[in-house]
């Protein structure tokens, strides 16, 4: 993946993007194209925590490169494999799956994203009934939802009993219409759903300020629908941003 934006935050955000920290903050979007037609991670780093308790609630990222496997085997970094599917773990733990085909060209080489869930027929209910994500595909203990046929997948997989977010939690966002964002405030209330962050509107030191709405699923999964027409100025990908992310790195004296 390539560094796409690097973003420095002097306090805690006030929708809790860096989680239950009020301190100095970083945020890294790393993808394999630019935010508004890729699906990219948003690394948040807090100055200071060396350590995230981590819970069972995400599963992990699929991805389709034999590159990547090849770049694994390269450098020695372990190979494990579950189920037939072969992943790499992160630094932090985090999974990522590897479909072992070669690296599209014209599309997202990543497929989906994997959560936990307590009871897969209420989290569809809710990703499915209320956020009109469309089912792509359903099993007894999964189901694959997205808004398109061409963008990388939400996977809710059936565990069997409690989510538990610990202390390391993210949360999954999507952009929309800013006149939406209203209409998905009421679709909400309306249903007695779980708001976390109302409508608010979030700056960015020297760039965009965009308008969020944060909600929880059944297992308090976060989701934030951000306003799209702000978000592409925001998201633009910045060429200094390899540059900018050695910069903060190599000035790091929090974990000194």
């Amino acid at each position: 993946m390539k560094v796409l934006r690097h973003e420095e935050f002097s306090e805690g955000c006030e929708a809790a993007c860096n989680g239950p920290y009020a301190n100095r903050w970083s945020k890294t979007m790393v993808g394999y194209g630019p935010e508004d037609n890729h699906f990219v991670v948003e690394l948040t780093y807090n100055y200071g925590i060396t350590h995230y308790e981590q819970g069972n609630d995400f599963l992990g990222i699929t991805i389709q490169s034999s590159e990547a496997l090849k770049r694994a085997t390269a450098t020695n970094w372990p190979i494990e494999e579950s189920d037939g599917l072969k992943f790499v773990k992160a630094p932090g733990g985090y999974k990522f799956y590897i479909v072992d085909k070669p690296q599209p060209l014209d599309k997202d080489p990543v497929i989906k994203v994997a959560l936990a869930s307590s009871n897969l027929s209420r989290s569809v209910d809710y990703w499915n009934g209320l956020l009109n994500l469309k089912i792509f595909e359903k099993k007894d203990k999964s189901a694959v939802l997205g808004f398109a046929d061409d963008q990388a997948k939400l996977e809710l997989v059936d565990i069997g009993g409690p989510v538990n977010h610990a202390k390391a939690y993210g949360r999954i966002a999507f952009s929309c219409p800013f006149e939406e964002q209203p209409i998905i405030d009421q679709k909400v209330r309306e249903a007695n759903g779980k708001i976390l962050t109302p409508l608010i509107s979030l700056d960015t030191p020297g760039k965009a300020t965009v308008r969020v709405i944060i909600l929880a699923d059944p297992d308090d999964h976060e989701i934030c629908f951000v306003d799209d027409e702000s978000f592409r100025q925001l998201s633009q990908v910045d060429p200094n941003s390899d540059a900018d992310l050695d910069k903060f790195i190599k000035s790091d004296k929090s974990r000194a």
